[in-house]
């Protein structure tokens, strides 16, 4: 090197340089470009009896990640920027399959095959009572004792696009599972993109007419840690279906105004959660208004320490809102404890709790020949104050 460096100009060394350092600068730019990977798969333990449960890794090109395993279909993590530029994890999730299987409870799971409540167990379609799993008291909740979110999915990865990537699961509910009619396939998109959206898309067909009302009960805490009483919330709806004591709806579509149920002005959470005695918190359906839109902004979130924003998006007619008073230690769940504070706030985008028994309310009905369709968008921002809308 040094002979050639003594027979060549300085000009020509001056520009060999520069061609090296613009090559080797270039070559990063492309390394760290194509560094990004977006999607990646991996065991994540498996089951008792050995079946293997997967987890998929999705990211974005702004650093936010998405973690999502087979099992239940869960998001496992969902870590996303604040106005420092660090990422938090806004999802309560656990890190091993172990604290599922234990019976952690928090999961960002899929409830189906119909979410939330139906009263007394028990349904009438075409003239035939059907009878479903009880596993709240004498109601049944959120699929039954082995609904949805306990079963293992078929998980695949699909093609990334330029600015997003996706993970599908797949699921056949046997006829009779949990006491419901007609088998059901259902699959859900989970979709990552540049622009720090994360989607949900439903599908489901039957060969025989059922209720389905599919959720995801995401324990969301924009701030990571500590209780979610700043978090300040607009909802887009003017109305709500009370409940009984037993979370049961009597039917009736009532105002929020005038109620601790109205956010139709943002709120703080913990301004009037101290009113609801009978729920010791919010656990409360909303009717939302969809100014005539398929797929509408049902809701934000914004917490003002870290400026994180969530928007809403919906299909959905409801929106429950429901705070958790949840943590995890030592592999086993704590739940309900007295003196912890609310420390989640799920958005359980769906169709109205019990309305298969209330033939005012949206039908959840599923016949043959028919395609469910259901999409829910989280869309994360950060800003310096609460949203306009």
């Amino acid at each position: 090197m040094q002979s050639v460096r003594r027979v060549l100009p300085k000009i020509m060394i001056a520009g060999l340089m520069a061609f090296m350092v613009s090559f080797v600068l270039g070559g990063c730019t492309v390394t760290k470009q194509d560094a990004l990977v977006r999607i990646e798969e991996r065991e994540f333990g498996r089951t008792p009896d050995g079946e293997a449960v997967k987890l998929f890794t999705l990211r974005n090109a702004k650093g936010m990640t998405a973690k999502i395993m087979s099992r239940g279909a869960t998001i496992t993590e969902l870590t996303v920027p604040g106005r420092d530029g660090k990422f938090v994890n806004v999802v309560m999730g656990a890190d091993t399959l172990q604290a599922y299987l234990n019976g952690y409870n928090a999961g960002a799971s899929v409830k189906g095959r119909v979410a939330n409540r139906i009263a007394n167990s028990r349904f009438t379609l075409d003239g035939a009572v059907y009878s479903v799993t009880a596993n709240r008291g004498v109601h049944h909740i959120h699929g039954g004792k082995k609904g949805f979110d306990a079963v293992v999915w078929q998980g695949e990865a699909l093609p990334a696009g330029a600015h997003e990537s996706s993970v599908r699961f797949r699921y056949r509910s046997r006829d009779g599972e949990e006491g419901y009619p007609g088998n059901l396939d259902v699959a859900v998109v989970y979709t990552l993109t540049d622009d720090n959206a994360f989607t949900l898309e439903y599908t489901a067909s039957t060969d025989k007419a059922t209720p389905v009302n599919l959720t995801n009960h995401a324990y969301f805490n924009l701030a990571g840690t500590g209780d979610v009483y700043g978090h300040v919330l607009w909802i887009a709806a003017d109305q709500y279906t009370p409940a009984d004591d037993q979370m049961i709806p009597t039917g009736k579509i009532a105002p929020v105004k005038g109620t601790p149920v109205d956010f139709t002005v943002p709120t703080a959470i913990g301004a009037r959660i101290g009113e609801l005695v009978a729920t010791k918190g919010y656990d409360h359906n909303f009717v939302l208004r969809k100014e005539n839109k398929t797929f509408a902004l049902a809701g934000w979130a914004y917490e003002p320490t870290s400026g994180r924003v969530m928007r809403v998006f919906t299909s959905e007619p409801g929106l429950q809102i429901y705070t958790g008073k949840r943590y995890f230690e030592n592999g086993q769940p704590v739940v309900n404890v007295a003196d912890l504070k609310h420390n989640t706030v799920c958005f359980e985008t769906q169709h109205y709790p019990d309305s298969v028994n209330h033939p005012n309310f949206p039908s959840t009905i599923l016949r043959p020949g028919e395609i469910f369709k259901s999409t829910t968008a989280y869309r994360f921002s950060v800003e310096e104050k609460p949203p306009s809308r």
